[in-house]
């Protein structure tokens, strides 16, 4: 028991050193062994169950540690570099026009995308039609999966209901903050902030 432990921590290191690029190959023949030792051991039939416990312990350790490897091999083989390795650093992104201070607050004020006012959603269904495009527009721009036209009708429906009593106008803004789209909702008078 106490080999097949130092034999799983030498095995550990050894693909520690491989993945930080210190080995130039994979510690197969190691592996191998501590594939046969735990082989062994399990075909044996430990009657005490102090022992049969320090061996499955020792066996799941094994386990976890090789599904881990498993997964760090295939991010390798994905592409993903090993550090400490020094190659061509990737290209730098290309400068976007609001690198500088002034443009970057000028896109904070241009946050806002559209404003749609709307009193009564059934009968002004090609107002309710041109908030969801606007919306869906504006959450793949910023990469986020776009939501159902049948909850964004429900939302829109539910949100008149409850602000806007007598007919009154609810302004809906879809708004971008922090890489996120929001729709924000306000009565109209309330929004001409």
């Amino acid at each position: 028991m106490q080999i097949l432990e130092g034999e799983i921590r030498r095995l550990e290191a050894e693909y520690n050193m491989f993945f930080a690029g210190r080995l130039p190959r994979l510690p197969w023949e190691t592996r191998t062994r501590v594939e046969a030792l735990v082989k062994r051991h399990d075909r044996a039939g430990m009657r005490n169950t102090a022992d049969r416990f320090r061996f499955e312990t020792l066996q799941s350790k094994f386990a976890t540690f090789c599904e881990l490897w498993e997964r760090q091999l295939k991010q390798l083989e994905g592409g993903r570099p090993r550090p400490g390795r020094t190659g061509a650093p990737p290209p730098p992104p290309p400068p976007s026009p609001s690198d500088t201070p002034k443009e970057a607050k000028r896109d904070k004020k241009r946050e806002r995308v559209v404003q749609v006012a709307l009193s009564d959603p059934n009968a002004q269904g090609d107002r309710v039609k041109e908030l969801y495009e606007r919306l869906a527009e504006a959450k793949k721009a910023t990469g986020e999966a776009p939501i159902p036209f049948d909850r964004v009708a429900a939302l829109v429906k539910a949100q008149v209901n409850k602000l806007g009593g007598d007919g009154q106008d609810i302004a809906f803004r879809i708004a971008t903050k922090n890489g996120k789209v929001q729709l924000e909702v306000k009565p109209a008078k309330e929004s001409k902030d």
